[in-house]
C-alpha cells in the first residue's frame, strides 16, 4: 500500500507542468484559506497523496508565497465577497452566448458545419430506420429493446454534450421511454466517458495559478463522475482538511456546443419559416437554451447561482445546498462542498437506508413549487444526477449551471390559472394567457375558450388532482398549435423542470400525481398570500355562483395544513382586511348573505339537536302532539341546514387544531372588528339574521300541517 501511495505521488508530480512555465504562473496568488488544523487524508488506495513542492515565487507586492492562511475555517461575509470577486476576475474572459458569436465563428466555415450536420443526421437517421424495421418485423423483446437502448446511449454520447443533455431529459420520462431505455439513458447522468486526468489536472493548475500540491492534500486519481460538460474529482483541501468536489470542464467543449447550436438555430429558422403548425418562435427558444448552456460553461456563474439558491433555502431544514469555495473556483474549475448522497432513482439503495422515496419526492415537489411560484428562481435541470438523497433524509441540489427566473406576474397568474381550472372557468383561463405573456394584448381569446373547454371537460371527468402533468402539457400543446400563442422561453424551462420532476416521481410510484402532491402548497398560498390577484382567485373559488362553498374552504384547510409553513393566523387576517377595505363592498354583500344563512343553520340546528336530545315523554308536549316534531321544515331543508352547520363547525375545528393556533391570534381580528366598517357590517348581519329568523317563525306559525292519513 505504501508503495502504491509513493508511486501515485511520483506519477502526479510528473503530470504537473514544470514550475514557472506558462502564463498562469505569472498570476497573482489568490487568497486561499486554511484551518487551524489539517484533517487526515483518505487512504492512499482511494486518492492520490500529493508530495509537497516548492511554493511559487513571492508576488511583487510582497504578498505571502503560496495560498495565504486564515485563523479560522469560517469566513465573514466581507472575506467571502472578496474571494468571489477574485474568482470573477479569473473568469473575466469567459464566453457569453450571442447569435452574432455563432455567426462569426461558424458562418465562414461551411465545410465544418456540413460535416457536423451530416454526422448528426446519419447517426440519428440510421437509428430511426432500425427502430422502424424492428417494429415492422415484430422485434419487440426486452433484449432487443435493451440492445437498441445501448445503441442510442452510445450515439448520443458520441454526438457530444448537446445531445447528451437531450438524452438526460429522456432518461427521466418513464411515460415516454421503455424501462430498458430509461436504465441505459440514466447512464448519461454521471457515467459519461472521461477525458484524460492529465488534462484535468493541468487545467486546475492553469486556472487557479498554483500546483495541485499547494491546494489539495489528496485528490482522487480518476474522476468519481463524468457529466456532459465536465468531470468531478473528490479532494481534500490542504489548508482546511475539508472534503470537496472539484469539477473540471471538458477541453474543447465550447467549440463543440457552439457548432451544435449553430446547426440547431438554423433548423429553428427553417421551422419558423416553413412549418406552420409550430406557432412558437423556435429560434428564440433555441437562443434561450443556448444562453443557459453557455452560462453553464462559466463555473463562476454556476457558483453564484448556488450561492443565491442557498440563500433562498437557508431556513429549509429538508433542503441542502453545498457551499462554494471561491478561492478554488474559476471559469473552468468549480470547487464545492462534498455531499454524500444517493440519486433519487436508486430506490432500493434509498430504502435500505430507512428512507422513503416518496417522502423525498414530495420534498422535491414542494421545493420546486416554491422555486417556481414563490421565489421565482428555479433549478431548470433537476435530473437524478443533480438531486441526491442524503443519509439524514435531506434533499441535496447539485449542478446550478442551468437556472431560470419566473416573472412575478406570471407566478400569481399560474396559481390563478389552477383556480380557474378547478372552477372550469375557461374564459378566465383564456384571459390568463395575457398575464403569462402567451398572447399579445390585441389577440381575441374568444375562439380559444371552446378548445380549452373541449379538452378539460374530457380530462376533468375525475378531479384535477387525478391529472398528471404530461396530460395537461399534451392537452394544452394541442391548443397552442391551433392559435397564435408564443410560449415564452422561461415557460419552456418550467415545463422541462416539472416534467423531469414528474418523471422522478414516477420511478417511485407509477400512479403518482404531481398535481395532487402540489395541492398543499397551492392551498397555503391561496389562503395566506395577500397578493390582490390571489385574493381575487380565492374569492372566485369560494363564492362560486354567489353561494359560499364551505366544502372548498374545508378542503383548502385540510390541504393547506399539510404544508409545514401554513399558519392559521395568516389565513384569517388578509381576508378580513379585504372584507373591510374600501374595495370590499361586493364581498361584504356576499358575506352578509352567507352569515345570515350560517346563523340560521346553527340556530335551527341547535334547536333540532335539543329536541332530539329531549326525553321521549317531553317530545309530544314540545311538538304539540305533531309526530313530525315541532318544526315544519321539509326533510330536505333540515338536512341542508344540518350539513351547513356541520361544515362550519368542521372548518372552525380545522382552524383550532392547527399546530400554530392560539386564541391570542384572534386579538387582531377583534381590533379589526372594532373599526367603523366592521360595526356597520355587524349591524347588517344582525339585521339580516333577525329578519330571516322572524320570517322562519312566521312561516312555522302559518304553515298548515298535512291532514292525518292524507298523501
Amino acid at each position: 500500500m505504501a508503495a502504491t501511495a509513493s508511486a501515485a505521488a511520483v506519477s502526479f508530480s510528473l503530470l504537473s507542468p514544470p514550475r514557472g512555465r506558462g502564463p498562469h504562473r505569472l498570476r497573482r496568488a489568490p487568497s486561499l484559506l486554511r484551518a487551524a488544523s489539517t484533517a487526515a487524508p483518505p487512504s492512499p488506495d482511494l486518492s492520490i497523496q500529493l508530495s509537497p513542492r516548492a511554493s511559487p515565487p513571492a508576488p511583487a507586492n510582497g504578498a505571502a508565497a503560496g495560498p495565504p492562511v486564515a485563523a479560522s475555517f469560517a469566513r465573514d461575509r466581507a472575506e467571502d465577497l472578496q474571494a468571489e470577486g477574485r474568482a470573477m476576475a479569473r473568469a473575466a474572459g469567459a464566453t457569453v452566448y450571442s447569435p452574432e458569436l455563432l455567426a462569426e465563428r461558424y458562418g465562414s466555415r461551411p465545410f465544418k458545419v456540413a460535416l457536423r450536420a451530416a454526422e448528426v443526421l446519419s447517426k440519428l437517421g440510421a437509428f430511426g430506420v432500425k427502430l422502424l424495421l424492428d417494429e415492422r418485423r415484430g422485434h419487440s423483446s426486452s433484449a432487443k429493446r435493451r440492445a437498441r437502448a445501448v445503441e442510442l446511449r452510445t450515439i448520443l454520447t458520441r454526438l457530444g454534450p448537446t445531445f447528451v443533455k437531450i438524452g438526460q431529459g429522456l432518461s427521466t420520462r418513464p411515460d415516454l421511454c421503455p424501462a430498458e431505455y430509461l436504465e441505459e439513458l440514466a447512464e448519461l447522468q454521471d457515467s459519461l466517458p472521461t477525458f484524460p486526468d492529465e488534462e484535468a489536472f493541468a487545467c486546475i493548475e492553469r486556472e487557479l495559478g498554483f500546483p495541485l500540491d499547494s491546494i489539495y492534500s489528496t485528490i482522487s486519481p480518476s474522476p468519481i463522475a463524468a457529466a456532459s460538460l465536465g468531470q468531478v474529482y473528490k479532494a481534500r483541501l490542504k489548508y482546511s482538511g475539508k472534503l470537496v468536489a472539484v469539477k473540471v470542464q471538458r477541453p474543447g467543449i465550447e467549440d463543440a456546443i457552439g457548432l451544435d447550436f449553430y446547426l440547431l438555430r438554423g433548423l429553428g429558422y427553417l421551422i419558423n419559416k416553413y412549418v406552420d403548425i409550430v406557432t412558437s418562435d423556435v429560434v428564440a427558444l433555441m437562443d434561450e437554451f443556448a444562453r443557459r448552456v453557455f452560462q453553464e460553461l462559466n463555473y463562476v456563474q454556476e457558483g453564484q447561482n448556488a450561492r443565491r439558491f442557498k440563500k433562498l433555502y437557508a431556513d429549509k431544514q429538508d433542503v441542502l445546498v453545498p457551499d462554494i469555495f471561491w478561492d478554488y473556483t474559476s471559469a473552468k474549475v468549480l470547487t464545492m462542498e462534498w455531499i454524500e448522497g444517493v440519486k433519487l432513482n436508486q430506490q432500493a439503495v434509498i430504502e435500505s437506508q430507512g428512507l422513503k422515496v416518496l417522502d423525498l419526492v414530495n420534498i422535491g415537489i414542494q421545493c420546486s413549487l416554491r422555486q417556481l411560484l414563490e421565489y421565482g428562481y428555479f433549478h431548470a435541470d433537476p435530473h437524478p444526477g443533480n438531486i441526491l438523497a442524503t443519509p439524514e433524509g435531506k434533499l441535496a441540489f447539485l449542478d446550478f449551471g442551468m437556472m431560470s427566473e419566473t416573472p412575478e406576474d406570471a407566478r400569481v397568474a399560474i396559481i390563478g390559472h389552477v383556480v380557474h381550472l378547478v372552477n372550469r372557468d375557461y374564459e378566465a383561463m383564456a384571459r390568463d394567457y395575457y398575464a403569462l405573456d402567451f398572447l399579445e394584448p390585441d389577440v381575441d381569446v374568444s375562439p380559444i375558450v371552446p378548445a380549452l373547454k373541449n379538452f378539460f371537460d374530457d380530462a376533468l371527468n375525475a378531479t384535477v388532482s387525478e391529472l398528471n402533468f404530461k396530460t395537461i402539457v399534451d392537452g394544452l400543446g394541442a391548443v397552442l398549435y391551433q392559435y397564435p400563442f408564443n410560449v415564452p422561453a422561461y415557460y419552456a424551462l418550467i415545463l422541462r423542470s416539472l416534467t423531469v420532476l414528474e418523471g422522478l416521481a414516477l420511478y417511485a410510484d407509477p400512479d403518482f400525481k404531481v398535481l395532487a402532491a402540489s395541492y398543499p402548497y397551492f392551498a397555503k398560498r391561496l389562503l395566506t398570500d395577500p397578493n390582490p390577484y390571489l385574493r381575487d382567485a380565492l374569492i372566485e373559488l369560494l363564492f362560486k355562483d354567489g353561494r359560499f362553498r364551505w366544502n372548498r374552504l374545508e378542503n383548502l384547510l385540510v390541504q393547506g395544513r399539510q404544508d409545514r409553513e401554513f399558519a392559521a393566523k395568516d389565513a384569517l387576517q388578509p381576508v378580513l382586511k379585504l372584507l373591510l377595505g374600501p374595495d370590499g363592498e361586493e364581498l361584504r354583500v356576499l358575506v352578509v348573505k352567507e352569515a345570515v344563512r350560517v346563523t340560521e343553520a346553527i340556530t335551527i340546528g341547535t334547536l333540532i339537536d335539543s329536541y332530539n336530545a329531549a326525553p321521549e315523554f317531553l317530545k309530544p308536549l314540545i311538538s304539540s302532539g305533531n309526530p313530525g316534531g315541532p318544526f315544519k321544515f321539509s326533510e330536505a331543508e333540515q338536512e341542508q341546514m344540518m350539513e351547513l352547520r356541520d361544515q362550519v363547525f368542521r372548518v372552525w375545528g380545522l382552524l383550532r387544531s392547527s399546530n400554530n393556533f392560539d386564541p391570542s391570534l384572534l386579538q387582531p381580528i377583534v381590533q379589526v372588528l372594532q373599526e367603523p366598517e366592521a360595526r356597520v357590517l355587524g349591524s347588517r348581519v344582525a339585521g339580516g339574521v333577525t329578519q330571516r329568523l322572524a320570517a322562519r317563525l312566521l312561516q312555522q306559525l302559518l304553515r298548515i300541517p298535512p291532514a292525518p292519513g292524507s298523501s
